[in-house]
């Protein structure tokens, strides 16, 4: 069954449509497809960005309590929603339930409720001028946000932009990927159904050529995107151009340090390495895809990783005992094959996967692959994959091992896997990367996210996540 959508939500309202062309979204499942929504153009841009910024006085005037009330409303009917988020999302994207259920359906409702908190408790600030007087330091709303949201974690890293930017006192259209539109209606209704003002939260679904157009677009105040680094890199030319303020969370290759005293007992740390190196079917840009391993314990080290991925169940992705669903398109598969076949070919050895499922004669799956006998130089160590591949690479001392791991163009993530905590704190510390964890990798919403290098610019979560979408007056008094 086709779900078709015949309207598109600007402004806060159903907006009846032109002729124009359509979105479809493909299962990718079983590569029928399951939905179609309008797609926006040039023309629908402009109305969002004209809707929000004729609302964002109102909201940005709002007492911060009463902006507060908004926020949790929201959340609190996302949250009556959850099952219908996760399910939308997984059909579209090929995130397993058990992930979306977890990530998908309840940390929009969290974020929001914690932003909420912030903006309700945050206070003026007054200081002691040098000179003399009083200084009220104001965090005042950057204005129009444009949030453009990619495929992988749709609502999650959709509100990691809009819970803030609402929060402060923006107001945000938002650009979904082509490939998750479905949850961005759900989304529009939701909003519209919780009382948001008409024009503080829009929608466009579109592609490329429409987020290139919110970049560029006059009434737009700052930009907030998650996405490639070759695209970060364009939207950073234009921002800088335009000496725009942008957040910018790219990609990442990030290890996965295996301390000598690491224990490798897959019934103990099985959960946690899912989540650090293959959750989301591999399409994660934090995951820790090169495992670093101690020399004299490598051939263990790879043994326990192709165990671990073997085990991996792989199916349909709206199975609740699934692990590893299809890739998001056939487009994305033939280039985690491509990357596959590159790897084979410059020598590295597959130990597991490397192919499709068998019985799978439908749907864009990659067996969970792992690569050996490789070094950190090989493209299958360098380029970031974002399929269920993982490379081994041996080192023979720690001094090694953090050399290896800051030898790369990404700094997003990254794990240290150690019996000593305050020995795995040491190295944790000598990684060059935004963020990272110690037995365990899991973004926390009080707490800064995202890269340095190639794989961003800013921070997201956190009370920094809100900063980023306000701006500093001096008062002199």
């Amino acid at each position: 069954m086709i779900t078709r959508y015949d309207s598109l939500p600007l402004g806060g309202d159903w907006v009846a449509p032109a002729t124009r062309t359509t979105i479809r979204v493909v299962s990718p499942n079983t590569e029928e497809p399951i939905g179609e929504v309008p797609a926006a153009g040039p023309a629908d841009a402009d109305a969002a960005v004209a809707a929000a910024r004729a609302a964002f006085p109102a909201w940005r005037d709002r007492a911060p309590a009463e902006r507060a009330a908004h926020l949790r409303r929201f959340a609190d009917l996302i949250e009556a929603r959850k099952d219908r988020f996760a399910e939308v999302v997984s059909s579209q994207n090929g995130m397993p339930m058990a992930v979306a259920s977890q990530l998908e359906a309840l940390y929009p409702a969290l974020l929001l409720r914690y932003y909420a908190g912030l903006a309700a408790a945050q206070q003026e600030e007054n200081r002691q001028g040098l000179l003399g007087g009083t200084i009220k330091v104001l965090r005042e709303p950057v204005g129009v946000v444009a949030a453009i949201v990619p495929w992988n974690f749709p609502q999650t890293l959709g509100f990691m932009k809009i819970a803030p930017a609402l929060a402060a006192g923006c107001t945000v259209v938002v650009k979904p990927s082509p490939e998750t539109v479905l949850d961005a209606f759900l989304l529009a209704r939701t909003a519209i159904d919780a009382g948001l003002p008409p024009g503080v939260l829009t929608i466009v679904p579109g592609g490329r050529d429409l987020g290139a157009h919110l970049v560029a677009h006059p009434g737009v105040d700052k930009v907030a995107f998650t996405g490639s680094t070759a695209a970060g890199r364009e939207i950073a030319q234009t921002c800088g151009r335009l000496l725009r303020p942008v957040t910018l969370e790219l990609g990442g290759k990030s290890a996965a340090i295996v301390l000598d005293d690491a224990e490798l007992d897959l019934g103990t740390i099985g959960g946690d390495l899912f989540v650090a190196t293959l959750a989301n079917n591999g399409q994660t840009c934090f995951l820790g895809t090169r495992v670093l391993a101690p020399r004299h314990r490598y051939a263990e080290v790879v043994d326990v990783f192709t165990e671990f991925a073997r085990s991996m169940s792989v199916g349909d992705s709206l199975d609740p005992g699934t692990q590893i669903g299809p890739l998001v398109t056939a487009r994305q598969r033939d280039r985690v094959e491509a990357c596959i076949a590159r790897g084979r070919a410059e020598g590295a050895r597959v130990t597991t996967g490397g192919g499709r499922p068998a019985g799978r004669d439908r749907g864009w799956f990659v067996e969970p692959t792992v690569f050996a006998d490789v070094g950190n130089e090989a493209a299958v160590s360098r380029e970031e994959i974002f399929g269920p591949v993982l490379t081994v690479i041996p080192y023979r001392d720690e001094e090694e091992a953090v050399r290896m791991a800051n030898d790369s163009d990404y700094g997003l993530g990254g794990t240290v896997w150690s019996a000593d905590a305050d020995r795995a704190l040491r190295v944790a510390r000598r990684v060059r990367t935004g963020t990272i964890g110690i037995n365990r990798y899991m973004p926390d919403p009080a707490a800064p996210f995202g890269g340095v290098k190639a794989s961003g610019i800013g921070r997201e979560l956190g009370p920094e996540g809100m900063a980023g979408y306000q701006q500093l007056k001096s008062v002199y008094c």
